[in-house]
């Protein structure tokens, strides 16, 4: 996926180059979206139902860590590193020209994700410490692995993709330290946030309008959205200096002014991508929808400094969470899953289920702090949103995810 826009010869020519798999014996690990996918839209339903048992009190589980930092830590580090690793491991072969990860290593990478979900289940019977270093292993060998993979194929463009997952790993192993020794992961959950948003705003920033441009070039349509420049530099530089400051010091006023300018400039580079044209296509428009959480959750986040009393901290990070991450995670997962499965890149009936689900979960969510009086019922709502979302792709996704692909003219991710 290259950073300016590909014609319809340029997508050509990258499928020719994908390399052939090898012969799997099981189509689940003959790719790493088809069990890091699913396993993330499993354990989405499992954890969100996990958190509401632990809020009401018919669970109880990870005490030591606490419901709150259980249910941050499994979305970050548990839902998210699971896309994040579908993705990658989809998209690196791709970048490189080199065979994917696949079979017995695939296999291995998926059962050490899995042992993570498990040991944070069961941190009260073998205690933190282990459960930690467990969990913690799987996001490093993962940024070796793929490391492995883009220094092997001098892919050097994309290095900063891997700086920006082992940023995420440092910040799962430090999430783990806080709650051990002091019982609060402040820095740990802001680094991982930081981590992700930043990751979305290189991947999104490159798939959104890339993909725009291969369906508005379809259409026949004499708009296109702008080419990458140095507006698109300076809106990530800007952003990203944000980010540092608001993991460095997130209560003070000079961070929530940068994060205004960064919301603007998000706000702004969004627009020049002509998603308003999409919206006859649910599975392109919904890149767009998915990223516009970006720069909402950066000004949320600037009001929640400059009138705490106003809007927590907590309740303005779930437009980046439960938004922007869920928005676009489940955005990358459906067109992903259809296009390398074998499956037409376009929404179906049930697809854009999907994505009215998780957009009125990402939205009831976002505006609980702004109607405390309605709370309960807006956080049911969000609730029943995201499983249904995620219900949803496991039904419906989930055979494609476990057969072998189609045969297909459509490539792509």
């Amino acid at each position: 996926m290259a950073a300016t826009r590909p014609s319809t010869a340029d997508n050509a020519s990258i499928a020719k180059a994908i390399p052939r798999l090898r012969p799997a014996s099981f189509p689940l690990l003959s790719y790493g979206f088809r069990p890091f996918f699913l396993g993330a839209a499993i354990w989405a339903c499992v954890a969100m139902i996990g958190w509401i048992g632990l809020l009401s009190g018919a669970l109880r589980f990870a005490t030591g860590y606490g419901a709150a930092a259980w249910h941050a830590h499994e979305f970050l580090f548990g839902y998210v590193s699971a896309v994040m690793t579908g993705f990658l491991l989809t998209a690196i072969p791709n970048w490189t020209g080199r065979m994917p990860l696949q079979g017995g290593p695939l296999l291995g990478l998926v059962m050490l994700w899995m042992a993570g979900r498990i040991v944070m289940l069961m941190t009260d019977v073998i205690g933190a410490v282990p459960g930690a270093l467990i969990d913690a292993a799987y996001l490093f060998v993962l940024t070796a692995a793929i490391m492995r993979e883009i220094l092997a194929g001098k892919n050097w463009r994309n290095v900063k993709v891997v700086g920006l997952v082992g940023l995420v790993a440092t910040a799962n192993a430090v999430f783990h330290a806080e709650v051990i020794l002091s019982g609060v992961p402040d820095y740990g959950m802001r680094l991982g946030i930081a981590g992700i948003v930043a990751l979305i705003m290189l991947v999104g920033g490159r798939v959104t309008p890339s993909f725009t441009n291969n369906w508005l070039t379809r259409q026949g349509a004499a708009v296109r959205p702008a080419p990458l420049s140095r507006f698109d530099f300076a809106s990530i530089g800007v952003t990203a200096l944000a980010l540092l400051l608001w993991v460095a010091a997130p209560t003070w006023q000079g961070t929530g002014a940068v994060l205004v300018v960064a919301a603007l400039l998000q706000a702004m580079r969004l627009s020049r991508w002509a998603g308003l044209h999409t919206w006859r296509e649910p599975i392109v428009l919904i890149l767009h929808v998915g990223y516009a959480f970006v720069p909402l959750g950066a000004f949320v986040l600037a009001v929640s400094i400059f009138r705490p009393e106003l809007l927590p901290a907590t309740g303005a990070l779930h437009a980046w969470t439960t938004g922007a991450m869920g928005v676009m995670t489940l955005a990358i997962m459906t067109r992903a899953t259809r296009g390398h499965s074998g499956y037409s890149i376009e929404s179906t009936p049930i697809t854009s289920a999907i994505y009215a689900a998780i957009v009125i979960a990402a939205i009831a969510r976002v505006a609980v702090p702004f109607a405390p009086a309605y709370m309960t019922e807006l956080l049911y709502v969000s609730a029943v949103g995201w499983i249904a979302a995620f219900g949803l792709f496991v039904l419906s996704y989930g055979p494609m995810l476990v057969k072998a692909r189609r045969q297909s003219h459509e490539y792509g991710c």
